[in-house]
């Protein structure tokens, strides 16, 4: 039996974030954990682009043009949509998730989410270094791991 898993050695790859500005405090705290975690696994800055949307309803477009045009191994998709007092919540958080995935698929480029999807901001913060850890770490890191065992794959 053959298992293939990819690693977090990230020297040679080439990341693209795709980073909301809506909920800017939390979305910034993300980029920064995705940036440093990055770094540190390897990746060189000039092998990484940050394209900034207004809100997390636009990562799958951006995504998906950025994966279309080459050039990048891996996607980490980073935004926060905190749950208010209408059911807009629920729409973004679907269509984030269901844009980033279909986005994913149809080009063959690893996306990872890092999309908070919380009840409240308080649950936000603790998602980017709180009492949960750092969402946009976790998302950075698993971008690696798929953009090698899709190395490997092929």
């Amino acid at each position: 039996m053959k298992e293939l898993r990819g690693g977090h050695e990230g020297r040679g790859l080439r990341i693209g974030i795709i980073v909301s500005r809506f909920n800017e405090r939390i979305t910034n705290g993300l980029l920064e954990g995705a940036l440093k975690a990055l770094k540190e696994s390897g990746v060189a800055d000039e092998d990484l682009v940050v394209v900034s949307v207004p809100g997390a309803f636009e990562i799958p477009g951006a995504a998906h043009k950025l994966a279309s045009a080459g050039g990048v191994d891996a996607i980490v998709c980073l935004g926060a949509v905190i749950r208010g007092e209408t059911e807009h919540f629920t729409y973004i958080s679907k269509a984030a998730q269901e844009g980033i995935v279909n986005a994913s698929l149809a080009t063959g480029v690893p996306m990872t989410f890092g999309v908070l999807t919380t009840n409240d901001f308080d649950q936000a913060l603790d998602r980017i270094g709180g009492a949960h850890g750092h969402k946009g770490q976790e998302a950075a890191l698993d971008a690696i791991e798929m953009a090698n065992l899709f190395r490997l794959i092929n």
